[in-house]
């Protein structure tokens, strides 16, 4: 029940949104303003700048990390835990003792939020946080609050006393929706544990889920490891591009980028040469899944993992897949035509296109086509300037500001994190955005959402606010002058920002559905959508000013930059259609007929078209099976609505106040409160088909909104 991520329970850690009833367009009955602060600063200049040092830090109380005040060190997480498991206590109490109602799940959230609190803030210290003391603390609070959440998993006392909620068909008909809903999703989470069970299914349960997860974490490990290889077994003139480890050279990436043709053969060989560790436990990871879905009455773990997503099912996906893959097909030959007439160019004598090919030799021809030099757009894109953009963008769409606060002393985890007040115009203070930007050692190279503390409303009628985190990976601004981003980082900055919002905006009464606490195909519908945007020249000519100049960013360069990146995206697209597929086989019906090597070659000549590479697995490196298990077509699907919402509600005006009104009430402000298909038709006002979503991903290699803008003007 409370830690889905975890195991399977709880619902605990999945970055939330939402608002039910409680938050359509406005705080709702209940729900009181937050007042505003006058230490708030505009957070365009704030991001500009390099951090105010804490001159009076000297004297001043510390707080506590994210303000929490056992946090101040890190053995605060021994007591922030053991807090949280007394109160987990008396909750599963008042739980079993309570008559059912809603007060029923209003506990049962309560419970789940007191776990969460510490859970969701300890998971991310405990690879974000520069110390390893707090980072080792960290890690002993995420394993005692698991510990704690497999013995609530397997409470009988406390599944009974949600049963018989839902077995009461007068009470469940009292219920609204949403706590409705909320119930319904905890019994889902307490099932796939397996509760329901009798005894000894029960314990088997249990010992699958401990399993897979340790599965899970093994397979990670693996998938990131470098492989040698003797240096004598590679030509001399390549060796320098890797790194040199006495006898042996270090091969740790695909080097996709490399323009030497040998380099990139060398490293997708060796890098994806098959370790027969890596294999087994990919292979009994998939099995114990399985088996896990059998026990707990699913045919296969796709048709569990895609209970209430959009898909719903995995034939709808593979029906989705499957069309979207006949559609791109032709487009998908001619791009590998022009990536082989390129490399027939550079390179006479091997001029067959191979796997390592597309993302270098696609780059050249963006290159060759397009004057898109980075250097030529990042004086364009300041740190500030792209924040201030922001800023705009969702103050003319939603009424909302961003303004930075500065953290007390022991706040934040580096100096250099800047911390975001959102602040609505009627609503006042909506929740905190703290932002890691910045390059440092031992930090996760990976631009990413984190939801420290969801929303929720409290007893008191309070609402305990969301915090989230948004890491990027910026390097260090030179001396005199500001964070300079590339397009591409200034479309990871806006994609995160989509998540942020979803989380602020999304004010669910209950903390298990908040923000993007939601089915995975939906999750990432906000954070495309917000691409969408940062590639229309009306959103970026708002903010796009060159930082010594203040010249605006010319409409040709942002057309060139758009039109660039339909080169090749068939292809690309198709690479996202082949994966999604391994992803649904792989989970499909068990046993495999074959190794999973062997259906690796057999979808990627189906699914994809460039040939198999004898001796490589390159699933071994598919690190996504761990988070995305049977849902790595959510990034597709997401993709389609987002493409959709756009072109038939925003294209026409991006600012539009009302359209943003609308798309606040309809799709950000049930988290996962509502059934994320009936969120995109309140959106869209239709109920979109299958077809329809091919159909929107397919026409975005065609269309050129940006040209068509123009041309129009």
């Amino acid at each position: 029940m409370l830690c889905a991520r975890r195991l399977g329970g709880l619902g605990v850690g999945v970055a939330a949104l939402g608002s039910g009833r409680a938050g359509r367009g406005s705080l709702g009955a209940g729900i009181r303003a937050q007042r505003v602060s006058t230490t708030w600063s505009p957070v365009g200049a704030a991001f500009n700048v390099k951090p105010q040092s804490s001159r009076l830090d000297l004297f001043s109380e510390r707080r506590g990390l994210f303000g929490v005040p056992e946090l101040s060190a890190p053995e605060g997480f021994h007591i922030a835990q053991e807090k949280a498991l007394r109160d987990t206590e008396l909750l599963v109490e008042r739980a079993c003792s309570t008559p059912p109602g809603p007060q029923t799940v209003r506990i049962f959230d309560e419970l789940s939020d007191s776990l969460c609190k510490v859970a969701d803030l300890a998971d991310f210290v405990k690879i974000a946080h520069p110390e390893p003391a707090f980072r080792e603390a960290a890690e002993e609070a995420c394993r005692s609050i698991g510990t704690m959440v497999e013995k609530l998993n397997t409470d009988v006392d406390l599944y009974q006393s949600l049963q018989k909620l839902l077995a009461d068909k007068k009470v469940v008909d009292s219920l609204d929706p949403e706590t409705r809903r909320v119930a319904e999703l905890f019994m889902f989470d307490f099932e796939i544990s397996g509760i329901h069970l009798d005894k000894e299914k029960r314990k088997r349960a249990v010992d699958l889920n401990v399993k897979i997860l340790d599965l899970s974490s093994e397979f990670l490990m693996g998938a990131n490891f470098p492989n040698k290889i003797e240096k004598h077994l590679l030509p001399e003139h390549i060796r320098h591009n890797f790194i040199s480890d006495g006898n042996h050279v270090i091969i740790d990436g695909l080097h996709a980028e490399a323009p030497d043709d040998l380099v990139r053969e060398a490293a997708y060989k060796i890098f994806l040469y098959p370790n027969a560790g890596q294999l087994k436990c990919l292979e009994e990871l998939l099995s114990n899944r399985d088996l896990l879905a059998k026990l707990v009455g699913y045919s296969t773990f796709s048709h569990r993992a895609l209970q209430g997503t959009i898909a719903k099912n995995p034939e709808t996906v593979m029906q989705f897949l499957e069309k979207l893959s006949n559609k791109l097909s032709e487009r998908t030959i001619k791009d590998f035509e022009m990536i082989q007439g390129m490399k027939m160019k550079l390179n006479p004598q091997k001029s067959e296109v191979m796997p390592w090919d597309p993302p270098y030799y696609s780059g050249v021809i963006r290159a060759e086509r397009y004057n898109i030099e980075p250097s030529l757009y990042c004086p364009f894109f300041s740190l500030g300037a792209c924040m201030e953009g922001l800023n705009i963008l969702f103050n003319k769409l939603l009424g909302i500001s961003l303004y930075a606060e500065q953290p007390a002393k022991g706040e934040v985890w580096c100096e250099d994190v800047r911390k975001l007040a959102v602040v609505h115009e009627s609503e006042g203070l909506l929740g905190y955005i703290y932002c890691d930007f910045f390059q440092r050692a031992d930090k996760p190279h990976q631009d990413c959402h984190f939801t420290i503390r969801g929303g929720r409303l409290k007893e008191d009628g309070d609402y305990q606010l969301p915090v989230v985190v948004l890491m990027l990976n910026l390097p260090h601004s030179s001396r005199g002058s500001p964070a300079l981003l590339t397009p591409g980082v200034m479309e990871n900055l806006f994609h995160e920002m989509g998540h942020a919002m979803h989380s602020m905006l999304a004010r669910t009464r209950y903390q298990h559905i908040t923000g993007t606490r939601c089915p995975t195909d939906f999750a990432e519908v906000p954070s495309i959508l917000m691409e969408y945007f940062a590639n229309d020249y009306r959103v970026v000519n708002q903010f796009a000013r060159h930082y010594q100049t203040g010249q605006p960013l010319p409409k040709n360069m942002v057309s060139r930059l758009c039109e660039s990146k339909k080169v090749c995206a068939a292809a690309d697209m198709q690479l996202q259609v082949f994966y999604a597929t391994l992803d649904q086989i792989y989970h499909g019906k068990h046993p495999l007929r074959r190794s999973t090597t062997d259906i690796l070659k057999e979808t990627q000549e189906k699914f994809y078209g460039l040939p198999y590479v004898p001796n490589t697995a390159w699933q071994l490196r598919f690190s996504h099976l761990v988070g995305y298990g049977a849902k790595y077509y959510s990034y597709l699907m997401s993709r389609a609505v987002a493409s959709m919402v756009w072109k038939e509600c925003f294209l026409q005006d991006p600012f539009n106040r009302a359209t943003g009104e609308r798309y606040r009430r309809e799709m950000l402000a049930h988290g996962g409160g509502k059934e994320p298909m009936l969120m995109v038709e309140g959106m869209l006002q239709k109920c979109p088909s299958v077809d329809d979503f091919v159909s929107a991903l397919v026409s975005d290699l065609d269309l050129d909104f940006e040209t068509f803008l123009m041309d129009s003007e």
